[in-house]
């Protein structure tokens, strides 16, 4: 007779089924917006400085130095390589106004400077030169005045003037002798301050002890204005 041994332990529980870990999604691999505003400063501020080398100082519109130095600082209020690019224009545009006022090119002159006025309002530079060009238009007033009936026009020659030849010198001692004979008063239009200097000089070596009246002014071409005095 055969018998059933039974085991009186448990049954042995399976294992829990494993739950599965949560896996974090993939991080975009593009910049950030703010790398992208940081590519975006650096490249109008390269912009703008070659529009600079290249003379598109306020014009054309929407592409030139002054705009791209605004479009960086939407992005980047503050920045201070903008701040300083469009100091640096008004820079430029002063001087340019300077260089016309030599010239006597008044209405280029004025040009410039509003220009400027527009881009820095108040500017102590372009106050300066506006100051300058308005005592100039005045200067120039008086010399249409004297340009004007009973007065003379001496023209002097450029390449004489400029090598401040024996020829020259004894022109202008000439002009002396009749200055003083004619009580004339002169005025010297000259290409610089040295040259009006040293025509001046020589009209007063030419006539010593006799005070010659006149003024220096700059303008092109050379040449003397002779008035009666008043």
């Amino acid at each position: 007779m055969s018998l059933v041994v039974l085991s009186g332990g448990c049954a042995t529980p399976s294992p829990p089924p494993e739950v599965p870990q949560a896996v974090a999604p993939p991080q975009p691999s593009g910049p950030s917006p703010e790398e992208i505003r940081q590519r975006a400063v650096q490249h109008f501020l390269a912009r703008a400085e070659r529009a600079q080398r290249e003379g598109f100082i306020t014009m054309p519109a929407g592409a030139s130095a002054y705009d791209f130095y605004l479009q960086v600082q939407q992005l980047d209020p503050g920045n201070s390589q903008a701040t300083a690019g469009i100091q640096i224009l008004v820079m430029d545009l002063v001087s340019r106004a300077r260089d016309a006022l030599r010239q006597r090119s008044f209405g280029q002159a004025s040009s410039l400077l509003n220009t400027a006025d527009e881009i820095s309002p108040g500017n102590p530079l372009s106050k300066e030169v506006r100051d300058q060009l308005r005592r100039e238009q005045q200067r120039a007033r008086q010399d249409a005045t004297l340009d004007g009936p009973g007065a003379q026009t001496v023209a002097l020659p450029e390449r004489e003037l400029s090598a401040r030849s024996e020829a020259m010198m004894q022109m202008l001692g000439s002009i002396a002798q009749r200055i003083r004979e004619h009580q004339l008063r002169v005025v010297i239009v000259a290409r610089t301050d040295a040259e009006g200097r040293w025509v001046y000089s020589q009209l007063r070596q030419a006539v010593p002890g006799y005070r010659v009246r006149g003024d220096i002014k700059l303008g092109n071409p050379p040449r003397l204005l002779l008035q009666k005095s008043p």
